[in-house]
């Protein structure tokens, strides 16, 4: 039995269509077509019932489906073991994550991971939707904040911890607030995304929790756009620290609150790797997380790097949902 022919019949169900297969593999969608019609051949069975609107397995393309799944990824997990004794990491690294995560903490460092492993070639996608790592192929995901329900298997990446910030010019021009509360009195600029709110939420050592409604002048899904809003002495902005910690060593930036815990949705947020469940983690999997990890636990402020990271855990039961820019 051909494969190869097989992985595009396996992809052909889960993507259910056979052009989105033949996009994911630079193919012609002729090609995935013949590719299949000669596994049918070869088997004496039709796998499809195909119309201009449907696709459908037959009960051979079934039974097909049941029981060649487990056995193709068990020879790719031995294809994938077979490599990694090479201790050369090869082939291509699909990774999905949010949008101005990846362009201020991945895209900087791409070009030095590649040139560390010259047989890698990687498809970054960027999307802050929470994608279906098995459907679309995903070998590595980054995701922000909790953990929706998954199946998947979670290793934190980094702490998000909430800087409440602005430029010394805003402060200069408008005061600076010296408790949580003044800030309803100041232009704050916001994040319109699920789970945020307008209402800014504190937490002293004491673990008294304040809430403060904010409002200003600019709301936005970007988290980039609002720091370059703040930039421009719009107003006060409450961001993660792996957006601003570049302005806050520079001075650029000013932490109004570096007492509290703040946050406009959850405390205790994190930016996680998620995998899909399986008893081996490729070779350039585990490269790539270990290299952006230490890159990016360098770039933060002195005694704000995290402690060593945990070992993996599975998400909470489900099919794998969640994530913020």
């Amino acid at each position: 039995m051909d494969l190869e022919a097989l992985d595009y019949f396996i992809q052909v169900v889960r993507r259910g269509s056979f052009a989105a297969v033949a996009r994911d593999a630079d193919l012609d969608p002729s090609a995935v077509s013949r590719s299949i019609a000669a596994l049918e051949a070869s088997l004496g069975h039709r796998l499809f019932q195909r119309t201009t609107r449907r696709l459908a397995l037959t009960e051979a393309g079934e039974l097909l489906l049941r029981r060649a799944e487990p056995l193709l990824a068990e020879v790719q997990q031995v294809s994938a073991e077979l490599t990694d004794l090479k201790e050369r990491p090869a082939g291509r690294l699909r990774l999905q994550a949010p949008v101005s995560f990846a362009q201020l903490n991945v895209t900087p460092y791409l070009p030095e991971f590649l040139r560390l492993h010259p047989g890698l070639s990687l498809e970054l996608i960027l999307n802050d939707a929470s994608l279906d790592l098995v459907a679309e192929r995903i070998d590595l995901a980054i995701r922000l904040g909790p953990l929706a329900d998954s199946g998947l298997v979670a290793q934190p990446l980094l702490p998000m911890v909430p800087r409440v910030c602005a430029t010394p010019s805003y402060l200069a021009r408008h005061g600076w607030p010296r408790t949580p509360e003044a800030l309803a009195h100041h232009a704050c600029l916001n994040l319109v995304l699920p789970g945020f709110g307008d209402v800014w939420k504190f937490r002293d050592a004491s673990g008294r929790v304040t809430e403060v409604p904010v409002q200003g002048p600019l709301r936005t899904s970007n988290a980039i756009a609002l720091k370059q809003g703040a930039m421009a002495d719009l107003g006060i902005i409450l961001q993660a620290e792996w957006i601003v910690a570049p302005e806050l060593i520079s001075g650029a930036l000013v932490d109004l609150f570096p007492h509290h815990e703040v946050t406009a949705a959850h405390f205790g947020n994190a930016a996680w790797f998620l995998y899909p469940s399986r008893a081996f983690l490729p070779l350039k999997v585990r490269r790539f997380m270990g290299f952006l990890r230490e890159r990016l636990q360098s770039a933060l402020p002195e005694g704000r790097r995290p402690a060593p990271s945990k070992p993996p855990r599975r998400a909470p039961g489900g099919a794998g949902r969640g994530g913020k820019s």
